[in-house]
C-alpha cells in the first residue's frame, strides 16, 4: 500500500508539475484579481524559446500593460507516464480588474504580437479568469 501511494504521488507530482520559470511580484496576487492565461500548445514542429520569453517578452509585456504580477510555467510532462507536456509554456498576467486589461491591451497588442516570432511559432490560446483563491 505504501509503495502504491508513493508511486501515485510521484506520478501526479511529475506528470502535472510545471517548472516555475520566473515570477514578478507573486505576493501581489489576491482573490478577485483578473488572471489572463496564455497557453502555448505543444505539438510536432512547435518551438518555444523559454530564455527569450522569460528575459525579454514577459518583462516587456509587464511594462507595457502595467501588470500587477506575472508568472511563467514551463511544461515538462503530461498526465500519463512518458506523455509529452500538453503545453510548451503557460504565461499568467495579473490585473486588479478586467477593465485594466481591456483598456491596456488595445494600445499594445500589435507590439506584443510582433514579438511572438522571436520566441515561438505557436499561436497561443488565451483565457481570462478571476482569481478565486
Amino acid at each position: 500500500m505504501k509503495t502504491k501511494t508513493i508511486l501515485l504521488l510521484l506520478f501526479f507530482g511529475l506528470s502535472f508539475g510545471n517548472l516555475k520559470a520566473q515570477t514578478k511580484d507573486a505576493s501581489q496576487i489576491k482573490k478577485g484579481m483578473i488572471k489572463v492565461t496564455i497557453l502555448y500548445p505543444n505539438g510536432e514542429g512547435k518551438t518555444f524559446d523559454m530564455d527569450y520569453y522569460t528575459k525579454n517578452h514577459m518583462p516587456m509585456v509587464a511594462k507595457l500593460l502595467n501588470l500587477k504580477a506575472y508568472s511563467i510555467d514551463k511544461g515538462i510532462a503530461g498526465g500519463a507516464p512518458n506523455a509529452p507536456a500538453p503545453y510548451l509554456a503557460i504565461g499568467y498576467l495579473y490585473f486588479d480588474k478586467l477593465s485594466d486589461y481591456q483598456s491596456a491591451i488595445p494600445q499594445h497588442v500589435d507590439e506584443i504580437r510582433a514579438d511572438f516570432s522571436k520566441y515561438t511559432n505557436v499561436t497561443p490560446v488565451i483565457q481570462i479568469s478571476e482569481v478565486v483563491q
